[in-house]
Order: C-alpha cells, then sequence, then structure tokens
C-alpha cells in the first residue's frame, strides 16, 4: 500500500489481529484481540481497571510486544514504523527541571535538532492548548490540567498521524476534566490525527468518540464494537441533549454485560 493511500481517511492507520499478552509473572493481561482503528478516528477504548487497555495502547506504540498476535502500523512513512506517534500518558511524565517550553521541544532535542523552525511548533502547540506565556514556567509552579495541557503539546509537537491517550485526564477534578475533553475535540477537529484514547467512564467515550471498542474485564477482549453517531462537532451543549444520554445508557448497558461475562464463548463483533 502506497504512503499517498495511507493520508486517506477510512483506510486503516492500526491494525491488530489476535493479539494476546501474558506477562512473566503468568498474569494473562491480552486474549485474541483483533480491531482496527482508520486514519482520522476518535476511537475510544472503554473498559473497567485492570482489562488491558493501558497494555494495549502499549502495544500500539510499540512500548511492548505481544506475546501472539500482529500489530501492525500503517503510517505515512510506512508499514511497521512508530516515527509519526504521540502518547500522552496517565501522569505528564514532565521534567522537574525543565522550563515548559524545554519540556515540549524534548522530541526534538533527542532526534538532535533544535533549530528556529523546531521552536516556533513548540511555540505554536503551547498555543494550541492554551499555554502562550507560559513558556519560561516550570511545572511546580502549574496545576494539574496545565502541566497535563504541556505534555498533550508535547504529544502535538511532532504532527503526529497517530495520537495515543492513557487516561490522560483520570486524576483530573471534573471540572478541568470536562474543560480538557473539549480542548482535546477541538485539536481533533483542527489537526484530525487518528486517536486512541483509553478511559473507564461511560460518559467521556461517548462524548469524545466516534466510536468505542468496549472491552471485558482481564484477560481484555474486544466485546463490542460502537458506532457514536452523535452530531459534529462535538460542543457541550451535547451532554443536554437526549441522544447523548440515551447512548450512554446503551454503551453502559453494553459495558454491563462484558463486565459479567469476561470470557464469552462468541464476542460480539462489528457495530453494536
Amino acid at each position: 500500500m502506497k504512503a499517498e493511500r495511507l493520508r486517506q481517511p477510512g483506510l486503516p492507520v492500526v491494525a491488530l489481529d489476535g493479539v494476546s499478552k501474558r506477562f512473566a509473572s503468568g498474569l494473562q493481561a491480552l486474549a485474541g484481540v483483533d480491531l482496527s482503528v482508520k486514519a482520522g478516528e476518535f476511537l475510544s477504548l472503554l473498559g473497567p481497571s485492570g482489562c488491558g487497555k493501558s497494555t494495549l495502547l502499549r502495544i500500539v506504540a510499540g512500548l511492548s510486544e505481544p506475546t501472539i498476535g500482529r500489530c501492525e502500523l500503517l503510517l505515512d512513512n510506512g508499514p511497521g514504523t512508530h516515527g509519526r506517534i504521540g502518547f500522552v500518558f496517565q501522569d505528564p511524565t514532565l521534567m522537574p527541571w525543565s522550563t515548559v517550553a524545554g519540556n515540549v521541544e524534548l522530541p526534538f532535542r533527542i532526534a538532535g535538532r533544535v533549530r528556529s523552525s523546531e521552536r516556533d511548533r513548540v511555540a505554536a502547540a503551547l498555543r494550541a492548548v492554551g499555554l502562550a506565556g507560559f513558556e519560561r514556567a516550570y511545572p511546580h509552579q502549574l496545576s494539574g490540567g496545565m502541566r497535563m495541557r504541556v505534555s498533550i503539546a508535547r504529544a502535538l509537537v511532532t504532527d503526529p498521524e497517530l495520537l495515543l491517550l492513557d487516561e490522560p485526564f483520570a486524576a483530573l477534578d471534573e471540572i478541568t476534566r470536562l474543560a480538557l475533553n473539549d480542548d482535546l475535540l477541538r485539536l481533533w477537529e483542527a489537526r484530525r490525527p487518528t486517536i486512541l484514547f483509553v478511559t473507564h467512564s461511560v460518559f467521556e467515550s461517548v462524548y469524545l468518540s466516534t466510536r468505542i471498542a468496549v472491552m471485558t474485564a482481564r484477560p481484555g477482549r474486544i466485546a463490542a464494537d460502537v458506532e457514536v453517531p452523535l452530531r459534529q462537532p462535538r460542543r457541550r451543549s451535547l451532554r443536554a441533549d437526549p441522544a447523548y444520554g440515551s447512548m450512554c445508557e446503551r454503551v453502559s448497558a453494553i459495558l454491563g454485560e462484558a463486565m459479567s461475562d469476561p470470557i464469552p464463548s462468541s464476542a460480539p463483533t462489528g457495530t453494536a
């Protein structure tokens, strides 16, 4: 498949085929995960704590290898490469001795290139997350939400084709979490990366996603693949829309079924 075709919406960017993961301790985290993520999608991995969502994200990022099965990436710079991926962890993982700008330019420093063009991209990334003017601040001077914005800016600064987020807002207060949900949607609408977002919140997954992959309890499997046909662009007023409430009820019921039957004899496939 040629790189120019990979940029077209609707073509797969991530393909997981029978992915299982057993750790050296004997813990079986994942069992037979099949999942395809299309270019430009905002897909949430929804499931209970400990179901293997983060493990699956790390496999996609190339930070861990599946015990069985295959994870294939089809990015603009070729199949199997991890060069166009941004990763936002649960914790902002900022360097406390470095400024905000210094933290965001870290990917360029690792690559050995920090020129005026890269500094311009750092400034643009900080503007995109609402942190213009905080370039010289240090992490200890920022709120939790601001530190997470720095982490998102660092993931965006290389203009990734695939953005992976591992429960980035879970530790934040509800007001900050809602605000960052809106900010993330605005960034996705403007740049249209493919997003794979880990959460255990039904309400967050429905609000953010174009599609939700519901996982069983450990060992994690895909129990259901749910399209979210709510209006775009998403705005906060959507949370008061009966269609949003109905979708949340539906996804909550699917999640409940998945949790009560962690190893189904025939897991649902396709659109639920």
